[in-house]
């Protein structure tokens, strides 16, 4: 019975589930790819986390503020001595009796009075039980470490929203080399349906030809082979296009499950060839470019922190006050019926004097820093340089890659055209049909994987040039 109740019971769990899933189906988008570049932006995880990032900056920011704000403390304490402490004091009668004998006073008998040691005499000075509350207040005045780090605070927000920024340009450029490579896909699915298609009747006419006594079986068994292989690599490419919508989700922060479909076309993306010249003539490019950008603000941070280090030479002032209440007595029941209270208002000055010339050698320390995060940003401001001139000549190269494939891919078709009117004419082989069939999809091949390294590199040369914000 319990296995019988068991079972109803996953089995109903599992139609709720089933009808949960039918009535909440995944969500469908039509997305350009700069919707998909805006989706990514609000929901990739990197972009979340570096949004996070600044507002812990924000936090940080006022956090050093408040350091300068007002600081106020409470305090309060409760002993029961179990022995009060007590002082000691010389006993008075051995000072007397030391007077008298030195004026020689004789006594009762007769005789001088002599000289008497006692014990000292102890004095508590506590109350058994004892109570403080009290309240303390400090504020700086003038500190120079203060006054810097509340600068450097400002540029270490600043410093996380640029890599905002870093991180934004980074997921624009993952979302439309991935958007891209799906369109490159889809163009490869319809190149290998119109391949497969063309295959598909010179498969029928051979077949019927071979029938009618005209065509050998071996041309039938060579074409039918070239199809299937046909068929195999579209259904891989199937595979591989499903693989690169979940690759274009995952870039954009989107859930697997969802209906995604593209709306721009391959036509719609400008392949310029005069934008080489364009970029070529721009040179403080390097200035648009975040990680320039972060490399001055590492430059600036280190010569605030030098700043810090050298504020340290100066002195300190700040004002201080406090009042407490004191209570004693001891009698636990009566502790509280009087307070002993007690205020103070005041100045502190703190001046650095020596310190075994630690303060000197932070300073050299930071001077050193400064000089490196100078060095670094020439040399990256060198590689940004280097990068550029990578990312146009791979552009360049892209796009006459892309032109010669155009045109080996318009001649391979027909050459196929021709190959196909001779055999049909009776002064051609079906070895040259199936090679230029073959050379056909090379050609295609070669025109897809070109076109897809052109595309890239266009976005590689914005990328490199500061032009993606």
């Amino acid at each position: 019975m319990k296995r019988i109740l068991t079972l109803l019971t996953c089995i109903t769990g599992a139609l709720q589930g089933f009808s949960q899933t039918q009535s909440a189906p995944p969500q469908a988008y039509n997305f350009s790819v700069q919707d998909a570049v805006n989706y990514a932006y609000e929901h990739q995880d990197s972009v979340k986390n570096a949004q996070l990032d600044v507002r812990s900056a924000e936090y940080k920011v006022k956090e050093t503020t408040g350091i300068g704000l007002p600081q106020i403390n409470g305090t309060a304490s409760f002993q029961d001595y179990l022995q009060t402490p007590a002082v000691l004091f010389p006993s008075f009668t051995d000072g007397l009796y030391q007077i008298l004998n030195a004026e020689g006073v004789k006594g009762g008998d007769g005789k001088v009075i002599p000289l008497r040691t006692s014990p000292p005499q102890k004095l508590s000075i506590q109350q058994k039980y004892n109570a403080n509350v009290g309240a303390t207040l400090s504020q700086i005045l003038f500190d120079g470490s203060y006054l810097v780090g509340l600068k450097a605070s400002k540029t270490y927000k600043e410093l996380s929203q640029r890599n905002l920024v870093r991180t934004r340009i980074e997921t624009n450029v993952n979302v439309t080399k991935a958007y891209y490579q799906v369109l490159v896909s889809n163009e490869q699915i319809r190149l290998l349906d119109a391949n497969i298609n063309q295959l598909k009747q010179q498969v029928d006419q051979t077949t019927a030809q071979n029938k009618q006594g005209f065509v050998e079986k071996i041309d039938v068994d060579r074409i039918t082979v070239q199809y299937n292989n046909l068929l195999t690599t579209r259904e891989n490419t199937l595979r591989l296009l499903v693989l690169n919508y979940q690759l274009l989700k995952f870039q954009m922060g989107m859930p697997i499950g969802n209906d995604l479909r593209l709306t721009d076309k391959l036509t719609d993306v400008m392949l310029d060839a005069n934008a080489d010249a364009a970029v070529a003539a721009d040179s403080s490019f390097y200035h648009r470019r975040i990680e320039y950008n972060l490399g001055e603000t590492a430059v600036r941070l280190n010569q605030l922190d030098l700043k810090r280090k050298k504020a340290a030479y100066l002195p300190t002032l700040s004002f201080v006050a406090g009042t407490a209440a004191t209570y004693q007595n001891n009698s636990f029941g009566q502790l509280f019926n009087t307070s002993y209270p007690s205020s103070y208002i005041g100045l502190n000055l703190t001046v650095p004097i020596f310190n075994g010339f630690q303060r000197r050698y932070q300073v050299k320390q930071s001077e050193v820093a400064v000089e490196k995060s100078i060095n670094d940003l020439n040399n990256l401001k060198n590689g940004l340089g280097l990068q550029a001139s990578q990312a146009r000549v791979m552009y360049i190269n892209g796009l006459q890659t892309l032109n010669n494939q155009k045109q080996s891919q318009s001649l391979a078709q027909e050459v196929l055209r021709v190959s196909k009117i001779k055999y049909q004419q009776g002064v051609g082989s079906s070895i040259e049909v199936t090679q230029a069939q073959t050379a056909l999809e090379d050609a295609d091949n070669k025109y897809i994987q070109g076109l897809y390294d052109a595309l890239v590199s266009k976005v590689d040369l914005d990328k490199a040039y500061g032009r993606i914000q």
